[in-house]
């Protein structure tokens, strides 16, 4: 796909910011907020906001990434953790609601330098940007890790749980990541074990290319329906992956048990059929009724990630 190589900052932050949007209105996406279902503390407005208060963020990312294409800048010098942060606290300033987003931004960001990057030669690769990916997160520094926990601290999100090394609530952890200098890359790698976000980052986005990507595009072309595609491809990605988020909040077993009733759904075919669709409504209603402790978030965090892929593609709704 040839674009216009002049404004490729300004696309990137289109793409990524629709792809946000996408996700959040998809319905009825089990456990999470959507169109039709709010959080007591966190409805789907504040998701809205949210998209509008990142975009900026997302910009800034890919001109990095025009910038390391250019030769003018070293991918160590992205300063990601200080794109994270930034867009934690704009995420505060727009919205009155929780977390809504900052799980969204951290996997976003390095897809967006590397898009700035890519699509700077004027022609999207799905395989170029995945290595670009590679590269920037390896790149990161102690600075940038540092700048993530002041995110964390900023954004507040539920369910973090105790990390057995460099724990974010630990005020000495961020001295330790200085006086050690302990990346950003390598602190994901510590945390990689019980976050799928982190482990996303440390190995290459293996959900977001390998199952998400390729299960959305085959969905979009059979049905030519983003939202049943969105909806799907959300319970492809919770089916193979048991949501870590869940798992820090209500145990590994009752993460399993989530993705195994998510996996037969699918298999009764999803929003594809009535007998999958009637499952489904039911099955978000159950995820509503344990205080949200079995909110999939990191499922819906991944989506978007898969999202943006297809839209930097070309996918338009």
């Amino acid at each position: 796909m040839q674009i216009d190589t002049s404004d490729v900052p300004c696309y990137v932050s289109k793409c990524l910011q629709l792809a946000i949007l996408l996700e959040v209105s998809a319905y009825p996406k089990p456990g999470n907020v959507h169109r039709n279902a709010d959080f007591g503390d966190t409805r789907y407005e504040h998701f809205l906001a949210s998209a509008v208060a990142v975009a900026p963020y997302f910009k800034l990312a890919a001109e990095k990434g025009v910038l390391i294409s250019a030769g003018k800048l070293s991918r160590s010098h992205v300063r990601i953790g200080e794109i994270i942060r930034d867009s934690a606290k704009s995420l505060r300033q727009w919205q009155r609601g929780g977390n809504t987003l900052l799980g969204a931004v951290i996997l976003l960001s390095p897809i967006a330098v590397a898009a700035g990057a890519v699509l700077s030669k004027g022609k999207f690769s799905l395989h170029e940007l995945r290595e670009e990916i590679g590269k920037i997160v390896i790149s990161t520094t102690a600075e940038d890790a540092v700048n993530v926990y002041e995110a964390i601290e900023i954004a507040q999100p539920g369910g973090l749980g105790k990390a057995p090394d460099l724990d974010v609530s630990d005020p000495n952890s961020k001295k330790r990541i200085i006086e050690e200098n302990v990346s950003l890359y390598e602190v994901f790698k510590i945390a990689s074990e019980y976050d799928s976000i982190c482990s996303e980052w440390v190995n290459n986005y293996p959900v977001t290319f390998e199952v998400g990507y390729p299960y959305f595009k085959k969905q979009i072309e059979k049905t030519r329906d983003v939202n049943l595609a969105t909806v799907n491809t959300f319970l492809k990605i919770l089916a193979e992956a048991p949501d870590t988020l869940i798992a820090r909040k209500a145990g590994k077993e009752k993460a399993i048990q989530v993705s195994t009733e998510a996996k037969r759904i699918l298999e009764l075919g999803g929003l594809e059929t009535e007998i999958g669709k009637r499952e489904l409504i039911i099955f978000d209603k159950k995820l509503r009724t344990a205080g949200n402790s079995l909110n999939p978030g990191t499922t819906a965090d991944i989506v978007s990630a898969v999202l943006a892929l297809n839209i930097l593609e070309g996918y338009r709704p």
